[in-house]
């Protein structure tokens, strides 16, 4: 394990000359972003594109009577007006599914609607024109009289025998359900000398990403192929989905991800809309275009984290916890989403709730129902915002129960960082974690005790300030047990082409994608250490299905701990072709040369013999003069799988210093830490920005971001008016530090960091702003987010 307090230090096998393991290198497409040379789907102009608009449900729930489409037909540059009925002649319905969550179902669900529209915003009808604007304005003649039926809005209720079944055929509303009791939990919390009870709730929200969704797709009935330029996470997936739903072989389809303005998890789902714009494309034999608006994102975009979790912790007065316990409801949409269902975020839950901890004693139970709301599923830092709020919400309510400072009570309870392997409660395996070492970090940065005489001083003049912490744990690298085992064909693994060219550059097709996080980078950085040249002679290719090797793309912070990997052993395949093919040009053998900065030298005395362009020039021009029987291979392929642990488990620990405005209830953020162990850093600079961008993240959820629905399922705030994210203006300084624990389930030890920031900040910031009230003997807020008119509540003053 090591501290890392910039870089970290030597990298054993990855610590060769010119190295760039460990530095923060700009990203290669930095400059073309900042000229606003960034081809996004929207720039994407095809010869007889058309485009589709679609007409939503303005009902949370309602039978489909009719859809009168002739005067919509009749309007000017309309192509087609297409019914859920027309459509699913093309398409075939999905199921979202898996096999290792027992007992999760959900109904077929369609590209449009057919006989009822379930949520509001679901698409019942489509129109085709040549312009978005034609399109739209022609959807305003189509006609659809709907019998409105009731809406199932209340999770609470939805369970209730007198509740209305959204989906008739499945005979109630439970999508998914799911226990756990592991050890004595019953007679831990007997002996305990203090037990703190609370129920947690957590605010519906989205995305919002600053590119919408969206989908070019061309069938060309010639050559009988699919292209489809789409904004996703994970372009294989989708080629294998457009594939299996339209009939189509796989090699029939072409999956292009360009740039993509930012997915947050929001892209790696199967949306309605995009399936039907593919279908339409191959109804009509022309390019189509989808691009959502902003309102339409909204009612369509998946959200997520809409949970109510009561929550129970028994401690003994020495600080010792000595048991958990949960009972998680979350109401999802009408349907679980495709394919990678809605009932991981729960399951998540139960697994992450405790899990940095030694006890033993936890029960769980999750429950996952229908509701005519929009639909629900993976965003970023899948269930580890909520798990870390109980857990953490917990346990400085316990401390504050018998009166002992957080930090000590963490220190007493984390897992000791010689005590890996471990298991946690709910049987999650970890290979090798720093708790203690981060936390020691964390109070070092905010020099803790000056933080709290501070805080002391400050409450003497009426100023209330809270310091709040929360300790977690990440899953990262995830293996084929997160949706492989399941039957989704999610690829769990990922590959690398890597090939010299004739100049003596070398191209990296990857099967990860950039969404704006710097995978670029990262893969540019592995391969040019790997094989030995400087990061301008690496040119990275990825997002394209037909030019790429089989990857799982982007999610679950996987890209630098898989997709690097993979990176790394094609980089060392294609050094050793290439010195072999250098030997024997030079007579030399091959074990004697090194690849550094672009050219072939003797290892032991670094002197220069050939550079890699003539290599080249004679394997791919002269390979007459090679030895007889010797053929140069200047490509290699590599694939990369994690395999001796289900996950690569990361953790960390963040700390939030804030003010309470006891008057308005406003909080104002001053400042925020952030210590996280990601194994290997590769490129420091992007490590710490994935951090902050998702401690700001985790901030919008515990403050502003909250999707309203009424009763009738009719969502309020669906605009960027209503609906707060947070802004530069409201954001603390963010201070970020490292410990270095690489897994060695892979040469690079790297993990991942993206949700990281994600995962602790609505804990450490819903603490500090109990530790502010609480001389005041405000009740704990457990209620994200925290509003003005809540904390004001908490106080008595409204």
């Amino acid at each position: 394990m090591q501290i890392a307090d910039d870089v970290p230090p030597g990298l054993t096998a990855l610590d060769r000359p010119n190295s760039y393991i460990g530095r923060s290198v700009p990203r290669p497409n930095l400059a073309r972003l900042a000229q606003g040379r960034a081809q996004y789907v929207s720039d994407v102009v095809l010869p007889r594109m058309a485009h589709a608009v679609f007409v939503r449900s303005p009902h949370a729930h309602a039978r489909i009577k009719h859809v009168d489409t002739a005067a919509a037909k009749k309007a000017p540059s309309v192509i087609a007006v297409v019914t859920g009925a027309e459509l699913a002649k093309v398409i075939t319905p999905w199921v979202g599914v898996l096999t290792h969550l027992k007992g999760l179902k959900s109904a077929p669900q369609h590209a449009i609607a057919i006989d009822r529209a379930c949520w509001q915003g679901e698409a019942v009808c489509a129109v085709v024109a040549r312009t978005r604007a034609e399109a739209e304005d022609a959807c305003e003649l189509v006609e659809v009289e709907y019998e409105p039926l009731p809406a199932v809005t209340d999770p609470e209720t939805a369970l209730d025998p007198k509740t209305p079944l959204i989906q008739p055929e499945l005979g109630d509303n439970l999508c998914f359900e799911r226990k756990l009791d592991a050890g004595e939990v019953d007679k831990a919390f007997a002996e305990s000398d203090a037990v703190v009870e609370t129920t947690f709730m957590f605010g519906r929200h989205t995305g919002v990403c600053n590119e919408p969704r969206a989908v070019v797709a061309d069938w060309n009935p010639g050559e009988q192929r699919l292209t489809v330029y789409h904004g996703t996470q994970a372009p294989h997936m989708m080629q294998n989905l457009f594939a299996k739903h339209l009939d189509l072989a796989e090699h029939q389809v072409r999956v292009l991800t360009k740039d993509v303005g930012g997915s947050f998890g929001i892209k790696v789902h199967t949306y309605a809309d995009e399936m039907a714009t593919v279908a339409l494309s191959k109804l009509l034999k022309r390019p189509v275009k989808f691009v959502a608006d902003r309102v339409e994102s909204f009612v369509t975009d998946i959200h997520a984290r809409d949970h109510r979790i009561k929550a129970k912790i028994g401690v003994k007065n020495d600080g010792t916890i000595t048991a958990f316990e949960i009972d998680d409801l979350t109401g999802i949409g009408p349907y679980s989403v495709y394919p990678r269902t809605s009932g991981i975020e729960a399951n998540q839950i139960v697994n992450l709730v405790g899990g940095p901890y030694t006890c033993m004693n936890y029960r769980a139970l999750a429950r996952v129902v229908f509701m005519n709301k929009n639909v629900m599923c993976q965003y970023r830092a899948v269930g580890h915002p909520i798990a870390v709020a109980v857990t953490e919400g917990l346990v400085e309510l316990a401390a504050a129960k018998i009166g002992m400072d957080p930090v000590d009570l963490r220190r007493k309870n984390l897992f000791a960082d010689d005590a890996y392997p471990a298991a946690s409660a709910a049987g999650l395996k970890f290979e090798a974690l720093s708790h203690h070492a981060s936390t020691d970090k964390l109070v070092k940065m905010m020099d803790y005790p000056a933080l709290r005489t501070e805080q002391q001083r400050l409450r003497g003049q009426g100023i209330c300030r809270g310091i709040g912490f929360a300790s977690f744990i990440e899953v990262t690298n995830p293996s084929a047990a997160f949706y492989g085992v399941g039957g989704a064909k999610i690829s769990s693994q990922d590959g690398v082409t890597m090939k010299l060219d004739a100049q003596g550059s070398i191209s990296c097709h990857t099967g990860v994608s950039e969404q704006g996080q710097g995978a670029e980078a990262v893969i540019a950085q592995v391969a040019a250490t790997a094989f030995g040249v400087p990061m301008e002679r690496v040119r990275v290719v990825m997002g394209d299905t037909d030019n790429t090797p089989y990857g799982g793309g982007t999610w679950a912070s996987r890209a630098a701990g898989i997709g690097g990997e993979a990176a790394w052993q094609a980089g060392k395949a294609l050094r050793q072709n290439v010195l072999t093919a250098a030997g024997s040009i030079l007579q030399a053998r091959p074990e004697a040369l090194d690849i550094r900065n672009g050219i072939v030298i003797d290892a032991d005395t670094g002197n220069e013999r050939i550079g890699l362009d003539e290599v080249a020039r004679v394997c791919y021009f002269r390979p007459d003069t090679l030895p007889p029987g010797f053929q140069a291979e200047l490509m290699a392929t590599r694939h990369y799988v994690p395999r001796a642990w289900p996950f690569a488990f990361t953790n960390g620990i963040q700390a939030a210093y804030l003010e309470v405005d006891i008057d308005t209830g406003f909080v104002t953020l001053i400042k925020h830490w952030c210590v996280e162990d990601c194994g290997t850093v590769i490129n420091p600079q992007l490590v710490d920005e994935q951090i902050r961008g998702g401690v700001v993240q985790g901030i919008g959820a515990a403050l502003f971001e909250h999707c309203l629905y009424d009763e009738r399922g009719q969502l309020l705030n669906g605009n960027m008016a209503d609906y707060l994210v947070p802004m530069a203006a409201e954001m603390p300084d963010i201070e970020c530090g490292h410990v270095v624990s690489p897994t060695a389930d892979s040469e690079l030890g790297a993990k991942g960091a993206g949700e990281a920031g994600t995962a602790g900040a609505p804990a450490s910031v819903m603490n500090a702003i109990n530790d502010a009230l609480r001389p005041l003997g405000a009740a704990p807020l457990t209620d994200m987010p925290f509003t003005p008119g809540k904390i004001l509540r908490a106080l008595g003053k409204v």
